[in-house]
């Protein structure tokens, strides 16, 4: 399986600004420049798509893993917050940290725990990040 996305850009780090578009087309010449990323400017950037990945690739992961152990989710809400970090010049994402608040009948804390930690352990996106990532589960009523 593969799949790609494109980026183009035009001008300067700064001054310029680019896009970017997905094969799927859920992207579709999506802005993004020098403000987006670091400036709050209205469009994307690289932080915030790969925090979309990581917080939709745990929590699938997390409803297999649930589903082969017997339990149904009623809801799973996941937050990622991803750290972009400035080591000199050079920046890295230092820092995934997950947030996930679950809804599952008839589960019990240790159960959840363990499924939870093995389904961020075992995610493609927490694989391939080089970060830190840290998990905070939580079970609700």
């Amino acid at each position: 399986m593969i799949r790609k996305a494109t980026a183009v850009w035009h001008g300067t780090g700064r001054a310029g600004s680019g896009h970017l578009s997905s094969d799927s087309g859920v992207l579709a010449d999506t802005p993004y420049s020098f403000k987006t990323r670091f400036e709050n400017e209205k469009g994307t950037n690289p932080e915030e798509l790969v925090a979309a990945a990581h917080a939709g690739c745990f929590t699938m992961a997390l409803a297999f893993g649930l589903q082969a152990a017997g339990f149904t989710p009623t809801e799973l809400s996941t937050e990622a917050a991803v750290t972009l970090e400035q080591d000199g010049q050079v920046f890295h994402i230092g820092r995934s940290a997950l947030t996930l608040r679950a809804k599952i009948p008839n589960i019990d804390e240790a159960a959840f725990a363990r499924i939870a930690g093995e389904a961020e352990k075992n995610c493609p996106v927490s694989k391939v990040l080089n970060a830190t990532i840290t998990l905070d589960a939580k079970l609700i009523a």
